[in-house]
């Protein structure tokens, strides 16, 4: 059964001919798309001089075109976005209230007041308006400016938001975009491209975007497109396999900027004991860390080091908390966390196993997939927490800060940390292990466009950075006159 059609969106033009069928990625039904391999040779620009278009655009004309973007993406009335969030419920594996809140959250990210905020914080917006003048120690002068590049961008799917930062991003760097839509986020992209049609027609804004859907690995497409003379960098979000993939593909003149899978961890300090108010308003932070979006997302919270030392007091209070967490967790609202559409079954045998090893382990919840916390009875994680999903944590109580910096590596983006007087005792630290993100416990998947993610500035790598640079021979000495001396 075709559940739905993913149109391929090239530069303003809407194609929903030569269609063929793909599987979702939940393999409950399918959807079809235009055979990639006959339009593969539409998609890239005939000629990198043919995004000049966007350079005689000011930025406060960038400014009012995405405005009027935010201001139609309204869910209520824009039936492009209804027919992407039909189609997500279909491919995602997020729930109904969920997803319609991931539509609801688009339109202020492209306000005048953000989009500025990101620019400049970012990028800069002297390099992205001209040329910035500076005189270096040896006298030449240098103007330097921000230009766009040919992207290529693999978004996640995991929630509508990344696909439109993916497009807001791409705007604001004026780059010439193509955007691979996820299988399980298929028309969210072309759904605010297709807005972006509608109140910028024939505009160079959306005459440099397209958005499409291949199959990953099709070679008859990936062959063909992913070539330095067609793209200059491809943005990849998404899992180990899939990232991988795309490396096989970079050469000298196509650079890979990698959003690759990441984990993430709480450090909870012996502060949340000082008293019982204390204590649960910790455990409604780390279940806010834990339940955002099913734990779907690399921030999410999953194994919570807790420093409350392992004898039999300290065990009490990580059980303690366990059980506070456990129910703050089971009362988010639905908009937030609910529980998972699709357990996974073999984390749950997993837990299961647990709860007959009560000496080792305590399981909290979980008997009806609803979510569950499991507490160490020692100072060490549960093995199979690489897997914890679908609200599902795992609390380790600690003697020490090096248990935790042991357990620290260059898969870990996002670490919640309370108080924040820990915090700000580890910040020097934690990021020699590899921790790319240190925030308020309760804010992991509280995230702003407008700052690093991944430990790289996405927008500034999306950016060619070049260089107008004069010498003065009078104040630069030149090369040739070094042999007269």
């Amino acid at each position: 059964m075709i559940a739905y059609t993913v149109p391929l969106f090239l530069r303003g033009q809407v194609i929903t001919d030569d269609l063929v069928p793909f599987d979702t990625r939940i393999g409950a039904s399918r959807f079809q798309a235009p055979d990639m391999g006959k339009y593969v040779e539409l998609l890239p620009l005939h000629s990198p001089g043919e995004m000049s278009d966007l350079y005689e655009l000011s930025f406060d004309e960038i400014l009012d075109v995405l405005a009027a973007l935010g201001d139609a993406l309204d869910f209520e009335s824009n039936t492009h976005l209804q027919e992407a969030y039909e189609a997500s419920l279909v491919a995602n594996v997020l729930p109904t209230e969920m997803m319609k809140n991931s539509y609801r959250v688009l339109r202020p990210l492209f306000s005048r007041e953000n989009v500025t905020e990101i620019a400049d914080s970012q990028v800069g917006l002297d390099y992205l308006n001209g040329w910035v003048p500076q005189t270096l120690h040896d006298g030449r002068e240098l103007r330097v400016r921000a230009f766009g590049s040919r992207l290529l961008h693999i978004p996640a799917g995991n929630g509508g938001l990344v696909s439109a930062v993916t497009i807001l991003r791409s705007v604001i760097t004026r780059s010439d975009v193509i955007i691979k839509a996820p299988s399980n986020d298929p028309l969210t992209a072309i759904a605010i491209a297709r807005t972006l049609a509608d109140v910028a027609p024939d505009h160079p804004i959306t005459r440099h975007l397209a958005v499409g859907y291949w199959k990953g690995g099709d070679l008859a497409v990936e062959e063909q497109l992913y070539r330095p003379q067609h793209i200059e960098k491809i943005v990849a979000w998404g899992g180990m396999a899939s990232v991988k993939h795309v490396t096989r593909y970079i050469q000298p003149g196509l650079e890979l900027i990698a959003l690759d899978p990441k984990r993430s961890a709480t450090i909870i300090g012996p502060e949340a004991f000082a008293d019982d108010d204390t204590l649960r308003e910790v455990a409604r932070r780390a279940a806010t860390d834990i339940g955002v979006a099913n734990q779907e997302g690399c921030a999410n919270a999953r194994v919570i080091y807790v420093l409350s030392g392992t004898d039999a007091d300290g065990l009490a209070d990580a059980n303690r908390l366990g059980e506070l967490i456990y129910q703050e967790l089971v009362s988010l609202p639905d908009i937030v966390s609910t529980a998972p559409r699709y357990p996974n079954r073999e984390l749950l045998d997993h837990l299961e196993a647990s709860r007959l090893t009560d000496d080792f382990y305590r399981v909290i919840g979980g008997e009806q997939c609803e979510g569950a916390i499991v507490v160490s009875q020692f100072d060490e994680p549960v093995d199979y927490s690489p897997m914890l999903s679908g609200r599902v944590a795992n609390i380790v109580p600690v003697d020490s800060i090096d248990r935790v910096t042991a357990a620290v590596n260059a898969y870990t983006q996002t670490i919640g940390i309370y108080p924040e007087s820990l915090k700000r005792q580890l910040r020097n630290t934690l990021p020699l292990f590899g921790a790319q993100r240190l925030t308020s416990l309760g804010y992991a998947c509280s995230v702003a466009i407008a700052m690093p993610q991944d430990a790289i500035e996405p927008i500034r790598r999306m950016c060619k950075w070049i260089v107008d640079e004069e010498c003065d021979p009078a104040t630069v000495v030149p090369l040739w006159q070094l042999a007269r001396r």
